[in-house]
């Protein structure tokens, strides 16, 4: 029997969503809907696991899904870098931005092959996009990036690719961290992949250090929280003291949870003329690209097929403060 609740041989076919609380996640309720919208028969099941979980465990889900012919793929969140660690030799093949960052986010299988990609650097920029105008970087806007896993690692590529390709971007990236690791591999990556813009990596082991950052940044900044806190965890990576730039653009990562984040930011929102988002768009396209890959199924990111899906969603989508 295995050790791992919910994971056996299945009898439809089964996307995995592997996580830390995932039982609280909108996509349990969505996926269904979202079945019936794309005509796939199939099921989601969660699978949890404890941050930075045993190796051990890591390589019995995916040696699960490739021995599995019902197990069609997963999506892993907060243990991306971890599980690619552990499982690595388990893949036949790696996506681009799988070997780049270290990491995978989606799990799918094709002609008989078990493929590792990580989504989020293109799920995360049809996120930003749909809130952050292109033009908006002309003003010297730059962006602060709090935390420094593997979401923060992927939307930092996504913006450097961006300097890269002549788009438009931001003057400047700073990320910050509680602990040198995280900031060691980023910088590592960055200097792979050749960084068009300057790239700050500040040690930050106390909240007031990222209030001081906030502050130092450009008006018209985006200031991300890609921590977890706020989610998973209660709290905030800054402190209720922190002042936001004038006219910034405020990103949360997180849609569900205690959100402190989005609530310090709202404070500040009519005096300082923020632009203030959550994790919510992310969630849908983060969803979409791997549901996309898993099954097979084309998912437009722009038009009628998207729309339909983020209006089931919403329909699904757990009462927040902010629409209370």
């Amino acid at each position: 029997m295995s050790i791992l609740p919910g994971v056996r041989e299945q009898d439809v076919p089964t996307i995995y969503f592997i996580g830390v609380t995932t039982t609280h996640s909108s996509i349990m309720r969505v996926f269904p809907r979202w079945a019936a919208v794309l005509g796939i028969d199939a099921k989601i099941v969660g699978v949890d696991f404890a941050l930075h979980d045993r190796p051990e465990r890591y390589r019995q889900i995916v040696e699960h899904i490739k021995a599995d012919s019902l197990s069609m793929g997963a999506l892993i969140t907060a243990h991306k870098l971890d599980l690619l660690t552990a499982a690595r030799d388990l893949f036949d093949s790696l996506g681009p931005y799988a070997m780049c960052l270290g990491e995978v986010s989606c799990i799918s299988k094709a002609g008989g092959k078990l493929i590792g990609k990580a989504m989020d650097p293109i799920s995360s920029g049809l996120a930003l996009d749909a809130f952050v105008p292109e033009d908006h970087w002309a003003s010297g806007a730059e962006v602060l990036i709090l935390g420094a896993g593997g979401a923060s690692l992927a939307l930092s590529v996504n913006l450097l690719e961006r300097a890269k390709t002549g788009r438009p971007h931001p003057h400047r990236i700073v990320v910050s961290n509680r602990s040198p690791g995280r900031l060691d591999e980023m910088r590592e990556v960055h200097r792979r992949i050749g960084a068009g813009v300057p790239v700050d990596y500040v040690l930050t082991p106390v909240a007031a250090e990222n209030d001081r950052l906030c502050a130092e940044m450009a008006a018209g900044s985006l200031i991300v929280n890609a921590t977890g806190l706020g989610k998973d965890r209660p709290g905030s990576p800054v402190s209720d003291q922190v002042m936001f730039p004038q006219d910034a653009c405020v990103w949360d990562f997180n849609y569900r949870g205690d959100l402190l984040f989005l609530e310090q930011a709202r404070r500040q929102r009519a005096d300082l003329d923020l632009v203030i988002e959550d994790g919510w768009t992310y969630f849908i396209h983060g969803w979409t690209r791997v549901i996309s890959e898993v099954f097979g199924v084309d998912i437009p990111t722009s038009g009628p097929v998207i729309e339909r899906l983020s209006e089931v969603a919403t329909q699904a989508r757990p009462i927040s403060k902010e629409t209370r």
